[in-house]
């Protein structure tokens, strides 16, 4: 019988680091479970909230609860003790389309006034604490609770002004967003829009436009302030003014100076004999412009706002940029020389394919944040003149119209467009000049 008992020189079976790791694996998960909570809970909730806010019928004015509503007054003429007046309460519900349910009332009957007899829904106790179950109140509905009551001398020596005292009103309303009603009437609503398909477009030229003039501006500011010269630095820092300069401000600058009526580059152009009369910027759709004997209609309004928001933007792609390019090795560019190299052949051959990657990235942020913008158009047109995009309309729908859910329904489909592009720019573009 063979023995094959572990000798004392062979090494024993140890199972222990494979039970370490998976407790350091769940440690590991317990410590980022909160964070990963937060993180879940500050980027899905409102973004689940939207999508459910959506597929609900609710207008801005459901977001604050329906409540019945009291008034106190004393009604009548009292010039003796003895004298009969009317404690008076007038309720109402604030909501013509939700009742309010199990509505209770309170108040303190004022000192001088004993109330001779009392509804029957109401109680009095010895502290002068008047309680009134109300019940139900349907939409829209009023009533009158009248307590007649006994006027005491001390009363008509001070009268005491009945709304002295606060009435309290209890209720319980449906909340609509905690409701089942679900509709797809938004989305109804928002696709037969007649222009939503122009919305559509213009959203997405505005974007493009927007995204890629302010990486060109930036290009050519990179390029610039690569070179070395004097006075570089008090350069680039007033090239970060449109983007540091407050929104308000700079879409304001830019109403002004191109104003019909008193604009400077109206009043240039007029003197320079450019314009036979000034230029409406920000209020006209399109004009006609020609270029090699054919008319060309150019949308005004749209392009305007597209330069304003290449400008205000660029100073991000142009420090972005910059910063790879200074990283950039210089001994490719003077074998370049040593090879005799153009300038423009060195940008093409050298630095164009080194500054695809930071353009990439770039291109897909400025994508991202340019097709959620609001408040560039909202200042500069209010998104007439045919700059309506996406976000404003979301803001008409929600806010202008009162259409919440209809507001929802738009910013649900900018999320899709939003993810849709992402998913195709990440599949199209090569990983080594993707994120």
């Amino acid at each position: 019988m063979t023995d094959t008992s572990p000798s004392i020189g062979d090494a024993p079976m140890v199972h222990a680091p494979g039970r370490l790791s998976r407790r350091e694996s769940r440690l590991a998960f317990g410590m980022t479970l909160p964070s990963v909570l937060m993180v879940m809970a500050i980027v899905l909730f409102p973004l689940l909230a939207t999508f459910w806010i959506s597929v609900k019928p609710i207008e801005l004015a459901d977001l604050r609860a329906p409540e019945v509503r009291a008034r106190e007054q004393v009604r009548g003429d009292a010039s003796a003790a003895g004298d009969e007046l009317i404690l008076r309460y007038k309720l109402r519900n604030s909501s013509r389309d939700k009742a309010v349910l199990s509505v209770s009332l309170a108040d303190d009957i004022p000192l001088g006034l004993d109330p001779l007899s009392l509804d029957s829904r109401c109680t009095l106790a010895a502290n002068r604490a008047l309680t009134c179950a109300l019940g139900d109140f349907e939409p829209g509905q009023s009533e009158t609770l009248d307590i007649p009551v006994s006027v005491a001398q001390s009363f008509i020596d001070n009268p005491v002004n009945a709304k002295d005292s606060d009435v309290v009103v209890q209720g319980s309303s449906v909340n609509p967003l905690l409701t089942t009603d679900l509709t797809l009437d938004n989305f109804r609503r928002v696709f037969a829009v007649r222009e939503f398909g122009t919305v559509l477009w213009t959203t997405f030229v505005y974007t493009v436009g927007g995204t890629a003039g302010a990486l060109v501006l930036g290009l050519f500011a990179a390029l610039l302030l690569n070179q070395t010269f004097r006075g570089r630095a008090i350069f680039r820092g007033f090239l970060l003014y449109p983007f540091v300069a407050p929104v308000i401000a700079a879409a304001f600058t830019w109403v002004v100076l191109l104003d019909p009526f008193s604009g400077s580059l109206n009043a240039l152009l007029m003197q320079m004999g450019a314009v036979d009369e000034p230029i409406n910027f920000f209020g006209v759709r399109s004009v006609d412009v020609q270029i090699f004997g054919l008319t060309i209609p150019v949308p005004m309004a749209l392009s305007v706002v597209i330069a304003f928001e290449a400008w205000r933007y660029f100073p991000l792609s142009f420090l972005f940029i910059l910063a790879r390019m200074q990283s950039i090795p210089q001994d490719m560019y003077e074998a370049a020389d040593m090879d005799g190299a153009s300038p423009f052949q060195k940008f093409w051959a050298l630095s164009l394919p080194q500054l695809m990657g930071i353009m990439a990235v770039l291109f897909l942020l400025r994508f991202i944040w340019t097709f959620n913008k609001f408040d560039d158009i909202f200042l500069l047109t209010g998104g007439n003149a045919g700059t309506r995009t996406l976000t404003v309309q979301v803001y008409e729908q929600a806010f202008a119209l009162s259409n919440l859910g209809a507001g929802a329904a738009v910013a649900v489909l900018v999320f899709v467009l939003l993810a849709l592009f992402a998913t195709i720019y990440f599949r199209a573009m090569p990983e080594e000049e993707g994120l």
